[in-house]
Formats: structure tokens, C-alpha cells, sequence
């Protein structure tokens, strides 16, 4: 089993652009999310955290971490940008209005 977990890039922009983060694997995103996420009390931040354990212990694929993290981002007001392997474009999600 691959421990690292990789899934497509993901770059993070918190901060209004002030602070940038690239997260390629689940171990990267565990990094991320316990111990430099702006915020840790939101549902979609669980679930990512969650969804990562699982990913490390080889109970779910990496694409539903990929997921997860563009959904905590938002959640956190911070854009992501990745890839949509599935169509093969570039896309930017953009920071949350409401937080």
C-alpha cells in the first residue's frame, strides 16, 4: 500500500493571498489540516480530517480527500486551485462569501 496517498495537486491560497500551500498527498494534507488550517471547527473541516485518516489507512480512495479539502477550503474562505482530472481543466474555486 502506498502510505503517501497521492491524489492531483491542490494549491491553496488563505491569507488574501498572503499564504500559499500545495498538498499532493494524504500525508501533506494531514500536515495541513492539524496543524496549519486557519480554522478547525467547521463540518467540512471534520469530514476532510476524517476522510484523511481513512485514506492513510487505506479505507477510502484519495479522490474523496481531494474532495473533501476543496470543500474545507471553501468552508475556511480560501480559494483552491486543481485539476479536474475528469474533464482535464484547471479549476479555481473561489473564496467563500459567507463565513
Amino acid at each position: 500500500m502506498d502510505i503517501l496517498r497521492s491524489f492531483p495537486t491542490i494549491i491553496l491560497v488563505f491569507a488574501e493571498g498572503k499564504d500559499r500551500k500545495v498538498i499532493r498527498t494524504a500525508r501533506e494534507a494531514a500536515q495541513l489540516l492539524l496543524k496549519e488550517w486557519p480554522n478547525d471547527d467547521g463540518e467540512e473541516f471534520f469530514t476532510a480530517v476524517k476522510t484523511c485518516l481513512e485514506v492513510l489507512t487505506g479505507e477510502t480512495d484519495p479522490e474523496e480527500l481531494h474532495e473533501a479539502i476543496v470543500r474545507a477550503a471553501y468552508e475556511a474562505g480560501a480559494a483552491a486551485i486543481t485539476t479536474d482530472h475528469r474533464l482535464g481543466v484547471l479549476r479555481i474555486y473561489p473564496v467563500s462569501e459567507a463565513r
